[in-house]
């Protein structure tokens, strides 16, 4: 049995941090974290993919960045990308793990989040490891002569020798994607950061390489790691986050995407907490070197984004939400 480890466990936090605009989400969401956690405790680990063949440019962060998080605390982790790189970005949440100290309780969250309130009164149970249900049905794809849902997980289920009923809410009817486990891979979390990262790695590569046959139409990019950290958590003995995690995706963090999107319909208090942020001249005058972040947050972009939409009515789909956007020409990332 592994440890059971109660709310007042300490646990390290890790984000990815690389060249281009993860550098700079990668500090403001560690300037939130420091200004609404500041007795967190645990390490704040930034994860950086280091230069190697499987990188078309150095993914490294630039330097005045680095130094900007170092000073908030935070600690730089190199790590190398054996299987993913330029070709699936993604695959860096899965190649990190390896890197991050084994033994210690990990959360981990994309770094396009900022948190908005006080993580050390989050009950994690690193014992049950579970992720974001902030999601919607995205994969897989249904198509003409597809399978369906339940002969395309249960694949998946079987190639890993996992038990595929006790993964099911059986409150969602059969053929229905919400019966089926299935996160959005925005923050998740785990006992051990090594094994859960060697397991995540093995069964990525076999779903990839070698995909099951019902998959056989399946789009699998950007949907890997999707698909694969339901399989890993289940594998652990973890499930669906119960309530009491609520305040992830709620009052204590938020997993924005891009700036424009966090304008046109996150809260308003998520606003102010982003804003205030970002305000001190430390921060900003790193964070204004990413144009997209100087024209949103300090130029006023972001609030004439806001003021298009009704944030009590915003459109059903995201795409229409984007396309207004587009058109209005305040479309960045």
């Amino acid at each position: 049995m592994a440890p059971h480890h109660d709310s007042d466990a300490q646990f390290n936090i890790v984000i990815i941090g690389q060249s281009g605009r993860l550098a700079y989400e990668a500090l403001l969401f560690t300037a939130s974290l420091r200004h609404f956690s500041p007795t967190f405790a645990g390490k704040l680990i930034v994860a950086e993919p280091q230069p190697g063949p499987r990188w078309d440019n150095d993914p490294r962060m630039p330097g005045d960045v680095k130094d900007a998080l170092i000073a908030m605390g935070a600690v730089i982790q190199p790590f190398e990308s054996q299987h993913f790189g330029s070709s699936y970005p993604h695959g860096n949440k899965i190649e990190c793990l390896a890197a991050l100290p084994a033994g210690e309780p990990f959360v981990f969250f994309d770094s396009d989040t900022i948190i908005t309130g006080d993580m050390t009164t989050l009950p994690f149970d690193f014992a049950r490891p579970s992720a974001s249900m902030k999601r919607t049905g995205t994969w897989p794809v249904e198509e003409l002569y597809w399978p369906g849902y339940t002969a395309i997980w249960k694949s998946l289920y079987d190639r890993f020798d996992l038990d595929f009923e006790s993964s099911l809410d059986l409150s969602q009817p059969d053929e229905f994607w919400e019966r089926y486990l299935y996160f959005n891979a925005g923050w998740f979390y785990g006992a051990d950061p090594v094994s859960f990262g060697e397991r995540f790695t093995k069964f990525a590569l076999s779903v990839r390489d070698d995909p099951p046959a019902e998959l056989v139409i399946q789009p699998l990019d950007p949907w890997l790691d999707q698909i694969v950290l339901p399989l890993v958590i289940h594998s652990f003995g973890g499930g669906r986050p119960g309530p009491a995690l609520d305040g992830l995706d709620g009052d204590l963090s938020c997993h924005y995407r891009v700036l424009p999107l966090f304008y046109a319909r996150e809260s308003d208090a998520a606003i102010k907490a982003l804003e205030t942020v970002a305000a001190p001249n430390k921060i900003k005058k790193v964070l204004k070197q990413y144009d997209p972040f100087k024209r949103m947050i300090f130029q006023g972009r972001g609030q004439k984004v806001r003021a298009m939409f009704d944030q009590n009515n915003l459109p059903r789909h995201e795409k229409a939400l984007r396309n207004k956007i587009k058109s209005a020409g305040f479309w960045m990332r």
